[in-house]
C-alpha cells in the first residue's frame, strides 16, 4: 500500500504531536486499510523532552517553551530552518523491527549527506547522524536527531535534520543528554540548501530506505 507524503509547512509542535497520536490510535482499528504516512514539516522554537528525559539537561531558561512528550530519548531543540520528518508506519505490515527502523532512518540522512558530498556516520549508543570534526574533538557534531514511539505496532515521532537554522538554542541544553555535544547544520558545512529542498530530498531517501512505494 503506497505511503502518503504530506508537506505541512511550519506548524506548531503540540497540535502536530496530538495529530500523530490521534492518527496512530485511529489506525489501530483499521490498520489493514490505513496507508502509512510521512509528514515533513518545520516547527517554531520548542524544546522537547523524552518520556524518560531528565529536565536537568536543560541548562538555562532562555524563554523557549519545553514540552515533555512520549518519545524515547532526552532533550532536543526544534526551530525554523530544521526539517522534521515523521514516519507514521505500521511496522508489522512492513516487517520492520524497531532497531532496523532506526538504522534505516539514520541511513536515509547519511545517504542524503553523501549525495551532498558530506561524510556522515552513526555514533554508538546515541541515535542520530553525526559529522566528524577535528580528530581531537570529544564528540563528532550532530546534524540529525532521532526519537520514536511505538504503539499498537505502529510508530510515530521521527527525526530532525538541521539545515539552515539558528543553532544558539542548542547551547542551552545537553543535546540528547550529552554534555558538550556539538551541533551542526548543512549551511555551516558549505551546502546551499533550503529547508524545502532538504525536506523533499529527505523524503525521497526515507521512501527508498523504508520501501514506501
Amino acid at each position: 500500500m503506497p505511503a502518503l507524503v504530506r508537506t505541512l509547512g511550519r506548524v506548531d509542535y503540540v497540535p502536530t504531536w496530538q495529530a500523530m497520536i490521534d492518527f496512530t490510535a485511529a489506525r489501530a482499528k483499521s490498520t489493514e486499510t490505513t496507508p502509512d504516512e510521512l509528514w515533513i514539516c518545520e516547527h517554531p522554537p520548542v524544546y522537547t523532552l523524552g518520556q524518560a528525559g531528565k529536565p536537568e539537561h536543560r541548562l538555562i531558561d532562555n524563554g523557549i517553551p519545553m514540552v515533555k512528550i512520549d518519545r524515547g530519548g532526552q532533550i532536543t531543540y526544534h526551530g525554523p530552518g530544521q526539517v522534521v520528518a515523521y514516519p507514521l508506519l505500521d511496522l508489522n505490515r512492513r516487517g520492520l523491527k524497531v532497531r532496523e527502523l532506526v538504522s534505516r532512518l539514520e541511513q536515509a540522512v547519511i545517504d542524503l549527506l553523501v549525495e551532498l558530498g558530506i561524510a556522515a556516520r552513526r555514533l554508538d549508543g546515541a541515535p542520530g547522524v553525526y559529522v566528524d570534526r577535528a580528530s581531537n574533538a570529544a564528540y563528532p557534531a550532530k546534524i540529525a536527531a532521532l526519537g520514536l514511539r511505538i504503539r499498537h505496532g505502529c510508530c510515530y515521532h521521527g527525526l530532525s535534520f538541521n539545515v539552515d537554522m539558528e543553532l544558539a538554542p542548542f547551547s542551552a541544553i545537553n543535546p540528547c543528554g550529552y554534555a558538550g555535544m556539538p551541533v551542526t547544520q548543512t549551511r555551516d558545512l558549505g551546502i546551499d540548501l533550503t529547508p524545502a529542498q532538504a525536506g523533499e530530498s529527505l523524503a525521497r531517501h526515507m521512501i527508498r530506505q523504508l520501501e514506501l512505494p
